[in-house]
């Protein structure tokens, strides 16, 4: 299982009812975040969850609305005695960036290491998530990300018992692990069927509409997506500014064939942006206004 909270959903600056950018998941003990604008830890103690398991953060790119609350949530980790690494994801210059504003959150107890993107396409595994980051159009470097609960096959009992294989060893390749029996090695694949689809979230916001969204996006089970403007008439502002529409937005989601789609990181003149929803539910009919912590548990299939 995957809990996902959308932290934030404005953009530019924060109103009173509206913090700005930040996601975060949690899996299997420990969490990640994408971005962390102004106001990012208050929202996290809102929520009822705790900074303390965050050791993966997630960099889109370095405007202020989406890092700004760095400094605030680095000195909370430190005050509460965390010791293990932290690991940083972003576009080059991000070590830079991050010292720069370390400047007023020095002497952390824990190590921070740093993964700066100069790919088009970058992938790793942290924590037992797949990250996928993909850059997309914006004004300056900035990455979409697909976050991803791989999942293996299903364990074959036959397989196991025509192998000859004791019980004890069926967890161990269940799990992955190569075992040895009676002088001879068994791999996982001999008692493992085919890998099942897993847990997909693409999370993509501060970009024009671009192919690489849909591909990355493809089969999510669920999309969230910056939608600046939802007025029909911003279209041409939202080009200027190297952002999208809803509606924009919607096309992406339906191309990608995603299961839902949440709407995020709202301009400061958009007061009410379920008003529009109807017309981009006419495009994309799973989308849905994303709310500050708006939250969702991601789950297998069965």
């Amino acid at each position: 299982m995957l809990d996902v909270c959308l932290l934030g959903t404005g953009g530019m600056m924060p109103l009173p009812r509206r913090a700005l950018t930040a996601l975060m998941v949690r899996y299997n003990g420990s969490s990640l975040l994408i971005d962390c604008g102004e106001g990012t830890q208050v929202a996290i103690r809102e929520k009822g969850w705790s900074v303390n398991p965050i050791d993966t953060i997630c960099f889109t790119h370095y405007h202020g609305d989406h890092i700004g609350g760095l400094p605030g949530l680095l000195l909370s980790m430190g005050n509460a005695e965390r010791t293990g690494p932290l690991t940083m994801i972003g576009p080059k210059g991000l070590k830079k960036v991050v010292n720069a504003l370390r400047i007023i959150a020095p002497g952390l107890p824990f190590e921070i290491n740093f993964v700066e993107l100069n790919e088009n396409v970058f992938n790793m595994e942290l924590s037992g998530l797949m990250i996928e980051a993909f850059r997309v159009d914006h004004s300056v470097p900035c990455y979409g990300y697909s976050i991803v609960v791989p999942r293996k096959g299903r364990f074959s009992v036959e397989s196991a018992k025509e192998l000859g294989l004791p019980i004890n060893l069926w967890n161990p390749l269940q799990k992955g692990n190569t075992v040895e029996f009676e002088g001879k090695l068994y791999t996982p694949d001999m008692v493992l069927g085919p890998e099942r689809k897993g847990i997909k979230l693409t999370y993509c916001t501060d970009t024009r509409p671009a192919d690489i969204i849909a591909l990355k996006a493809a089969d999510a089970d669920l999309f969230i997506c910056e939608g600046m403007y939802g007025e029909k008439d911003k279209l041409a502002k939202a080009k200027e500014n190297k952002h999208m529409t809803f509606y924009e937005a919607a096309e992406l989601a339906k191309r990608a064939n995603v299961k839902k789609m949440w709407l995020t990181h709202y301009s400061p003149s958009l007061v009410k942006p379920e008003q529009y929803m109807d017309d981009v539910r006419a495009v994309f009919s799973d989308a849905e206004c994303g709310k500050d912590r708006k939250s969702v548990t991601l789950d297998f299939e069965d």
